[in-house]
């Protein structure tokens, strides 16, 4: 099968890391694509939309040469883009994963913890990128940063940049994003940690709820789940989605 991996807010593709390379050593028969959002990444050109909608509808657009259905992958902001796909386009989509998201079936004091607020806003008005991506790697994962990893990702900001009227527009958009009562067609698993200092673990507890699906939850990686703790997350996969069905799929 083919999976589509959707970064967060003012967060591209090179973000994820080595973890696409992980996915694809563990599950060698599936195949793992990345896409960058309207603002970031290789599409930074493009101004960020103002709604979740028009964010997928992009996404959409840009990967219209893989196979579908795809499965989806989408992590805080992605997992909104994702989730709009898969509920509006099922066709699209054969498998639906959701990492540390939320939606406005939650209080806005559990999506963003207001503790955060201060130092989101902080961060916004911060003219050294590269203190700026060390704050934001401070507060998105719990784990200790190594230099190595804080260096790309000051290299990713310092060559492609990401605007900060775009980030305020992905800000607002996934204020406003509150998903269709639908329950997805296609396998869905919403993961996250019960530490997140950023997204309270119930947002993602409130979106299985309606979703009617199983939540798996960390017991204390930070909000970049992929970043603290990738094995984790691939056996999630694996148990949820085993190879023997994704052989199927592609075969059939």
């Amino acid at each position: 099968m083919d999976w589509l991996l959707i970064r967060g807010l003012a967060r591209e593709s090179a973000h994820w890391g080595d973890w696409p390379e992980q996915l694809r050593r563990a599950r060698p028969v599936d195949k793992f694509h990345t896409v960058d959002l309207p603002g970031t990444g290789l599409a930074r050109d493009f101004r960020s939309p103002t709604s979740i909608v028009e964010a997928r509808q992009f996404a959409d657009r840009v990967t219209r040469n893989l196979p579908r259905p795809l499965g989806l992958i989408g992590l805080s902001l992605g997992g909104m883009v994702a989730l709009d796909w898969a509920l509006n386009r099922p066709e699209d989509c054969a498998s639906l994963v959701l990492i540390s998201s939320s939606s406005r079936l939650s209080s806005p004091w559990r999506r963003m913890r207001p503790v955060q607020w201060t130092p989101v806003m902080r961060m916004l008005t911060q003219a050294d990128s590269d203190k700026r991506e060390r704050a934001i790697l401070a507060l998105t994962s719990n784990r200790p940063i190594s230099d190595e990893v804080a260096r790309q990702w000051q290299t990713i900001q310092r060559e492609r940049p990401v605007r900060r009227g775009d980030v305020i527009r992905q800000l607002y958009a996934a204020s406003c994003y509150k998903p269709p009562r639908k329950v997805p067609k296609m396998p869905t698993l919403v993961l996250a940690s019960y530490r997140d200092r950023i997204t309270d673990w119930r947002c993602s507890r409130d979106l299985a709820k309606s979703l009617e699906c199983p939540l798996e939850l960390h017991p204390d990686a930070g909000h970049d789940l992929p970043l603290d703790d990738s094995p984790w997350l691939i056996e999630q996969l694996k148990a949820y989605f085993p190879f023997d069905e994704c052989v199927q799929a592609r075969t059939n």
